[in-house]
């Protein structure tokens, strides 16, 4: 079972069980006379619910998304807080849909949080989305793409941050036609097989169908399979043009690895990539055009600092889902500290207004009041073919949509993806 993990004062997290221990210490050393302020202090804080996967197919991504928010909560913390509370993060591991449900219930219920953040799972992600509709309580998902949640199963209650599928297939789609890529190809398509990817898999056939690409073969892979062998097997028997794939977590990592030990000669494009897996692929695996939402390599100042504080504090370059929950606490903080308030209606409301956001990119972002999408840049990224190190291995594209377009060119239409709020 997971252990519980809470923020103390200036964001060091202590278990439950070492937290009763301390406690306990207290009490035995005759400190009750400390005890009011202690509980003045947490009736004080702004408690926060965070869900992420710390285990299964995502858990390593997950582990970036915990160290990016609670980052971004003592940042915050050490200037003061929100409205002059302190914020206090309480990151657990979602694991499934229904445990992510169960959780996110309880810290409605019981723990007292104002509203809840997190995921990566587009499964697990609605899950929550519906727990925080039926409480009328804002959830803001940070790392999930699946078009659908903007889509059919969008609500009043629920804010996506990450770019969705759509976004994902036109930032690689874009890098592919200039390449005289897609028109006339045949592509062998490989997808996760859950909400998200067959949400992605929808997703590249639009774009194949409307740029004149054809996809030979399409396989579904359960999001437990480790072993690729008969896909390959079938790639190989279907002669495609280019390898398309529409995969999530460590199946991307796997799937390269055994892609270049088989020796296939198609080249390879993928409409889903987290810097994580491509780091774990390893040097000489990974190939081809990938989009991403977010590089430390970017050439923004601000963007440059937190990737500098993320090294200092945590020794190591952070990944994209460090910094976008990173940039989604901070948001969360403006959203509160304009508002004068942590209530979920009063929230709701800024974030539909348009309210700009500064995300540590060129262009700022806003959340669309129609289905509740944060509009910000995306980019493709590519290998490099000298590369000697896997932190600096994939080369960031320029910005999509351009400086002189607007950024909702890139997103699905109402009409595309229609949402009922």
């Amino acid at each position: 079972m997971t252990k519980r993990m809470f923020e103390i004062g200036g964001g060091s997290l202590v278990t439950r069980r070492s937290a009763l221990k301390f406690g306990a210490a207290g009490l035995a050393a005759g400190s009750m006379l400390s005890m009011p302020a202690i509980v003045r202090a947490q009736a004080d804080a702004i408690k926060i619910g965070h869900l992420t996967p710390m285990t299964g197919f995502l858990g390593v991504l997950g582990e970036w998304a915990v160290q990016g928010i609670q980052m971004a909560a003592e940042e915050i913390n050490a200037a003061g807080g929100v409205m002059g509370r302190k914020l206090e993060v309480a990151s657990e591991d979602s694991i499934n849909p229904d445990t992510a449900a169960t959780k996110a219930q309880r810290m409605l219920e019981r723990d007292g949080v104002a509203f809840l953040m997190g995921e990566i799972s587009s499964a697990s992600a609605l899950a929550i989305s519906q727990v925080a509709a039926r409480n009328k309580r804002l959830f803001m998902a940070l790392g999930p793409r699946s078009d659908t949640l903007r889509g059919k199963s969008c609500n009043r209650y629920m804010f996506c941050t990450d770019i969705p599928n759509t976004v994902m297939v036109n930032a690689v789609g874009s890098s592919l036609m200039r390449d005289n890529m897609v028109k006339g190809k045949k592509f062998a398509a490989v997808t996760s097989d859950y909400v998200f990817g067959h949400d992605l898999l929808r997703a590249a056939k639009a774009f194949f169908d409307t740029h004149g690409g054809n996809i030979v073969s399409d396989d579904l892979v359960a999001t437990d399979v480790t072993d690729f062998s008969p896909y390959l097997l079938k790639i190989r028997q279907a002669q495609p043009d280019v390898v398309c794939l529409n995969l999530a977590g460590n199946q991307v990592t796997n799937f390269v690895k055994q892609y270049a030990e088989y020796g296939l000669p198609f080249p390879t494009v993928g409409f889903n990539l987290n810097t994580a897996d491509a780091w774990a692929a390893g040097l000489g695996n990974l190939a081809g055009t990938w989009p991403t939402v977010w590089y430390h390599t970017l050439d923004n100042p601000a963007s440059l600092a937190f990737v500098e504080a993320f090294k200092t504090k945590y020794g190591k370059i952070p990944e994209n889902h460090a910094w976008i929950e990173y940039v989604s606490l901070k948001m969360m903080a403006q959203a509160m500290e304009e508002t004068k308030s942590t209530d979920s209606e009063a929230l709701v409301d800024y974030l539909e207004k348009g309210a700009e956001f500064d995300i540590l990119k060129d262009r700022k972002a806003y959340f669309r009041s129609w289905d509740h999408q944060l509009i910000q840049e995306a980019y493709p990224f590519s290998v490099k073919a000298d590369a000697t190190d896997v932190i600096d291995m994939m080369e960031l594209g320029a910005a999509v949509p351009g400086a002189d377009e607007s950024l909702e060119v890139i997103y699905p239409t109402r009409e595309q993806n229609p949402c009922s709020l």
